[in-house]
């Protein structure tokens, strides 16, 4: 998915919808992190400077650990969800002992492309779950595959990156706990956009990416519960209690717990207003553009922060996004994890969309306006041009 920018005419006011890709790091946040820059010492280091460097990281985990209502030993800093997935899954093969994974093709990269490595380098079998038109997995196909292996890790991701479909995770859990099954799943986009009991929702492993809340880029957690550490997928020296090798990167941690204690303390508020936006962006593209139609489950169980817009066969997609650019507006056609693509996205495909359709993900965050969002639909209705 290309992310589209306007930097051609600088003085144009620039509409950021991209927010499922990342979004803008909270002042606050970049307040946080600035005061500490002085605290320049290593946290492995025993000297002075080292320990309040490592003191900074273990409030940073015991803020994390809080919040997700786990304990602070079962939370490990990592470059962001990429990483911490990758470590989940290569740990749960190589170390754990699982050697059946059950997910779904509406996955995420960062989970489908470690399946297939572990598939190739590790002999793990990967089942995959069906789903439907509108992106749900089939829980009764779900229970069969766990009822042919019991005891298999599960990797389903909370809500979609794409479409922003909600997984039934009390569903899920149920079922893994009833199989003795392992449950990971991908939570970048849902991490700070919710309360997030992970014992109570039934997570065993869970991950984030501080710049999906309004933190900085390049830093997450996984969160990996005791009885199920795995050796470290980054192999070097004993950091994050011999679970990531590597210097911890201090600003950016404590610029991630400051993001998330943010987002813990704006979330009904962030809610409330995201939602209002989402609701009227879908009203007034259906009162302007005759055809468009929307992927994914939009007014059933989705995330208030994504929506996923097809647009009528009549609109030229070559053309489409060169005018959101020159109107300055910043979104996403198909995954912005997959920039400078033009392969079709894996995610809608299993979904049978009409490929011939353009599909554009608008994704919404907390500095977004109704103005703003009027101005969207009012660009794609006037200058999204006829075939």
């Amino acid at each position: 998915m290309r992310i589209i920018c306007n930097f051609a005419d600088m003085n144009t006011a620039l509409i950021y919808l991209d927010n499922a890709a990342t979004t803008p790091v909270d002042p606050s946040v970049l307040e946080a992190m600035n005061q500490h820059h002085e605290v320049f010492g290593n946290p492995s280091s025993v000297h002075v400077q080292g320990r309040k460097a490592r003191v900074l990281v273990e409030q940073a985990r015991r803020t994390v650990a809080k919040i997700m209502q786990v304990a602070p030993a079962e939370v490990f800093f990592t470059s962001g969800g990429t990483e911490a997935n990758n470590a989940i899954l290569w740990g749960c093969a190589l170390n754990l002992g699982y050697t059946h994974f059950i997910t779904s093709m509406l996955e995420h990269p960062a989970v489908l492309k470690p399946l297939q490595y572990l598939r190739q380098f590790a002999g793990i079998q990967v089942h995959f779950v069906n789903t439907d038109t509108l992106g749900h997995i089939d829980p009764e196909h779900l229970e069969k595959l766990l009822k042919e292996h019991p005891g298999a890790l599960v990797s389903l991701m909370h809500a979609n990156n794409e479409t922003g479909n909600l997984l039934p995770v009390n569903t899920v859990s149920h079922l893994c706990k009833k199989y003795q099954a392992a449950f990971h799943s991908d939570t970048v986009q849902t991490i700070g956009k919710y309360s997030m009991d992970l014992p109570h929702l039934g997570f065993d492993f869970a991950v984030a990416s501080a710049h999906k809340f309004c933190g900085p880029k390049g830093v997450g957690f996984m969160a990996v519960p005791t009885g199920k550490f795995f050796k470290p997928f980054i192999a070097g020296g004993g950091q994050e209690r011999n679970m990531r090798a590597g210097t911890e990167n201090v600003p950016a941690i404590i610029g991630l717990a400051k993001a998330l204690e943010i987002a813990h303390v704006r979330m009904a508020e962030d809610q409330v207003h995201i939602r209002s936006l989402k609701s009227a962006c879908i009203r007034l593209l259906r009162e302007r553009i005759q055809g468009v139609g929307f992927n994914g489950d939009v007014h059933g169980s989705s995330l208030h922060t994504i929506l996923n817009v097809s647009l009528p066969l009549n609109m030229d997609a070559d053309l489409l996004l060169p005018n959101l650019d020159m109107a300055g507006i910043c979104v996403s056609s198909g995954s912005a994890c997959a920039s400078g693509s033009n392969k079709a996205s894996h995610v809608l495909s299993a979904m049978e969309v009409d490929p011939s359709r353009p599909s554009v993900r608008i994704s919404f965050g907390r500095q977004n306006t109704l103005a703003e969002v009027e101005t969207l639909v009012d660009v794609l209705a006037r200058h999204a041009t006829p075939l």
